[in-house]
């Protein structure tokens, strides 16, 4: 591993370790060896693992261990890590998506941005399997990547104040979908019918750190046979 960790408080009772520079799918193995020597080094001390695509906030105890031990048992992790051989490599979701501008809004603009055609862009977004680097900003929210460069395309610069559950989206090289209505930045693509957060699912979400994601193209009436929202939305300009 080229960059050295970086160690960063994160208050009295969490530290982060940032393992990289960029964003990478080699980092999980890494971040994910990272994690099972630190559940091994803590035990019940370690109340929380947060992986991210460069860093793991590491939250722990401060009752059973103070932030200086907390810092010198990351340390001692550190010491000889190799990423795991076998890491985790979670489940394959597959997630059916109707992928049109009355639900992505963005999409024309993409298309347009890139220089392709919008079936073309509805290729290059779904022929992918994505990794799930995170999950945060909203309950079941995960952020995976990495998608096809020529789809790379920035935040809006007016965010949304409702973004629809199930929506499909990009920024930068991530893509996402969002568990539930919420405010939001990203460029609307379609929109899926599968249920992302379900408070009556053991964890929640259905997507967890390590899975990896397909967004399958499907028809308007395949989408709202399966349950799909349909409610047309409009473009920020």
């Amino acid at each position: 591993m080229s960059w050295k960790p970086v160690l960063e408080s994160a208050g009295l009772d969490a530290w982060i370790v940032r393992m990289f520079a960029s964003i990478d799918e080699r980092n999980v193995s890494w971040l994910s060896a990272l994690a099972r020597r630190c559940e091994e080094a803590f035990g019940d001390a370690l109340v929380d693992l947060v992986p991210s695509y460069t860093t793991l906030l590491i939250v722990f105890d401060p009752l059973s261990v103070s932030p200086s031990q907390a810092r010198a048992i990351i340390c001692q992790t550190l010491v000889d890590l190799e990423p795991e051989e076998t890491a985790h490599e979670g489940e394959v979701h597959e997630l059916p998506t109707w992928y049109d501008a009355r639900v992505g809004p963005e999409l024309p603009r993409v298309a347009e941005g890139a220089g392709m055609a919008v079936s073309d862009v509805i290729e290059a977004h779904s022929e992918r399997a994505y990794r799930v680097f995170a999950l945060g900003f909203a309950p079941g929210f995960a952020f995976m990547g990495l998608v096809d460069p020529r789809l790379e395309c920035a935040r809006l610069n007016t965010p949304r104040k409702r973004v629809p559950a199930g929506s499909v989206a990009l920024a930068g090289l991530q893509t996402a979908a969002y568990p539930t209505e919420t405010p939001g930045g990203w460029n609307l693509l379609g929109r899926t019918s599968a249920r992302l957060f379900d408070r009556e699912r053991d964890g929640f979400s259905l997507l967890r750190v390590g899975d990896r994601v397909r967004f399958v193209p499907v028809s308007r009436e395949v989408f709202e046979r399966e349950g799909g929202n349909t409610a047309p939305l409009e473009p920020i300009t």
